[in-house]
């Protein structure tokens, strides 16, 4: 009686997923787009009833967003758009769902010439889904699009959203678009610093601040600014601990800001001492980097100006011991190593 209670209740349980989903696909797959769009929607109309919710919610989504797709596949562009478009009325509690479809839209209508609608979807994904990771792709779809259109407007529309949506996923991206925008198509040096300094004070764990660091120390040495440079250069360098004692990643700018913080010291700020430090600490701190030639150079570079020969000549021998086809040893003959 046991065995045939448990039979029962397996016989009775809600399947994992809808057959109508897998017929839709294979439908698809042989090129019966109007067959796949009736599966697709008949698939709409049941998927609600999975359990647990968590499973509705997939199918659902897997049912709306497949009927626009395969008629997007089949290159019926009106057709899909339109379908995408009408996604986020029937997924109220489905924020992801309704990005994704939004999105799709904007990139279709963009690539089909109708800027305005486009761009009406894709501010959309921004501004009503600002905590969906596909906020920041319409982002850059827009600043992609918008700095050969009209980068003054684009970048006035970006700064009024700064505020209402400081608090959301999307916020970083926003700082960062305006900054870029403001650096290279509005060439306010100046302004895009101060963008680029909020994000790692107001944002700390954006996945942007290490670059942030990078670009704001860049535009300091730019703008006659060579401590500035260095005290945001020191942030990033400092990052490396933080990463090191938890066991997370390590910048890409790291090696570099290594080996600009030891340039700017020696060039800039007339302490070949500290840029010496710095230069033989790239290769210590990053052993993988391919900088270090870059480094050594550098190195023997500073002792020689130092009046240290030895020492620049070691750094030399160890140069080419590192790399032996470096580019950087035809330029050490002046430095008078044998």
């Amino acid at each position: 009686m046991r065995v045939a209670a448990v039979a029962l209740v397996i016989g009775c349980s809600a399947p994992a997923t809808l057959p109508e989903l897998a017929a839709a696909e294979r439908r698809a797959d042989r090129g019966d787009v109007d067959g796949a769009v009736a599966e697709y929607r008949e698939a709409q109309t049941r998927c609600g009833r999975l359990r647990p919710t968590r499973r509705a919610h997939q199918a659902c989504s897997e049912a709306l967003l497949g009927e626009a797709e395969v008629l997007e596949h089949a290159g019926r562009t009106p057709q899909a758009i339109a379908t995408y478009l009408a996604i986020p009325l029937r997924t109220i509690d489905d924020p992801t769902t309704a990005a994704t479809a939004t999105y799709r839209a904007g990139e279709l209508l963009l690539k089909a010439g109708k800027i305005v609608e486009a761009w009406t979807a894709l501010w959309r994904v921004v501004t009503d889904w600002p905590d969906e990771p596909l906020a920041g792709d319409a982002l850059r779809t827009l600043v992609d699009d918008g700095r050969v259109r009209d980068p003054k407007a684009l970048a006035d529309q970006i700064g009024t959203l700064l505020t209402p949506l400081a608090e959301t996923q999307v916020a970083d991206n926003l700082v960062w678009a305006l900054a870029d925008l403001s650096e290279h198509e509005l060439a306010n040096p100046q302004a895009a610093r101060a963008l680029y300094d909020r994000i790692p004070a107001d944002y700390p764990t954006s996945g942007l601040r290490d670059d942030a660091r990078w670009h704001a120390a860049r535009l300091s040495r730019a703008l006659g600014d060579p401590k500035g440079a260095v005290v945001r250069l020191r942030a990033l360098l400092a990052t490396r601990e933080v990463a090191f004692g938890a066991g997370s990643y390590f910048s890409i700018w790291l090696d570099d800001g290594q080996l600009e913080l030891g340039k700017i010291l020696r060039d800039d700020l007339g302490d070949p001492q500290g840029a010496a430090a710095a230069f033989r600490q790239l290769p210590k701190d990053y052993p993988a980097s391919i900088l270090k030639d870059d480094a050594l150079y550098e190195l023997a570079v500073t002792l020689a100006r130092m009046h240290d020969a030895a020492g620049a000549c070691r750094a030399v021998a160890e140069l080419e011991k590192l790399d032996p086809d470096s580019k950087y040893l035809e330029k050490t003959a002046e430095l008078g190593c044998d």
